[in-house]
């Protein structure tokens, strides 16, 4: 890699340094860029000019403005919130069995085996249309 510098029209010619590799990719450090971008604030041309007399890509020069304007920024860090989950108590423990939910929110629940022909007994019921009184 050579290093060369680039000259810009603005008073006085100031040099600004940068490194060109073997295939002429402008190579540049952090403090470079730096230098670079403070000398393009001075110029008071435009960007696209600056980057034209200093031999610059456009897009380069862009995109180190766009990066140099993103790390001026402040960062605003995510507040981690806590949240509690309660979960409602359960009035009896829960016991495996089935339940059956009926139009209107009732509920029929079955513990044991030996309820069953009660509660296909009531369902029957519930299936005949009511009689009038």
């Amino acid at each position: 890699m050579t290093t060369t510098s680039l000259a810009t029209s603005t008073p006085p010619a100031a040099k600004l340094p940068v490194t060109v590799d073997t295939k002429g990719r402008v190579r540049t450090s952090k403090e470079q860029r730096r230098l670079i971008l403070d000398e393009f604030e001075r110029s008071e041309v435009s960007a696209a000019e600056f980057a034209r007399r200093s031999g610059l890509k456009y897009s380069t020069l862009a995109g180190w403005r766009q990066r140099h304007r993103r790390a001026k920024r402040p960062r605003r860090l995510r507040s981690v919130r806590l949240l509690e989950a309660v979960l409602p108590t359960l009035p009896r423990p829960v016991s495996p069995g089935l339940t059956v939910f009926l139009p209107g929110g009732a509920r029929l629940e079955i513990a044991c085996a030996a309820q069953l022909p009660l509660a296909v007994a009531l369902l029957r019921e519930l299936e005949k249309p009511a009689a009038a009184c």
